[in-house]
């Protein structure tokens, strides 16, 4: 399950940095200084951030298969998820929050990447429970 994850992980991180392209080329940085947008920037850098280090940290534990690594790994996983149902639950709102640069996200991107990473999240936590021999 420790590299079905990696893949997953994988496949969500792609489609992010697509969605983080979108923006960006949208003018979402731009828009920061105008308040056009309600996507904070420290919101959108902070999550792949965590992100990708739940990922090397991830992939520590799949090479030492260290539990503590899986569980570290799944800690900082699940502040990635908080930020990012924090930016899709803004990017639901609509008019009132898609305001920017994110109003350009395509729906069948924002789904698979949100789709992917729950896919994600339940292998880490299910490989985490299994390695820790819960």
């Amino acid at each position: 399950m420790g590299l079905v994850a990696i893949v997953t992980w994988s496949i969500t991180a792609m489609v992010g940095i697509y969605l983080l392209y979108v923006w960006l080329s949208g003018g979402g940085l731009h828009q920061q200084a105008t308040k056009v947008t309600r996507f904070p920037t420290l919101l959108i850098f902070a999550h792949p951030v965590l992100a990708v280090s739940a990922l090397a940290c991830w992939v520590v534990y799949v090479l030492t298969l260290d539990a503590l690594f899986a569980w570290l790994s799944f800690g900082v996983l699940s502040a990635s998820a908080l930020l990012g149902f924090t930016m899709f639950t803004r990017w639901l709102g609509g008019g009132r929050h898609a305001r920017g640069a994110e109003q350009r996200f395509p729906v069948v991107a924002v789904l698979l990447h949100g789709v992917v990473g729950v896919v994600t999240f339940v292998l880490v936590l299910l490989t985490a429970a299994v390695a820790s021999g819960a």
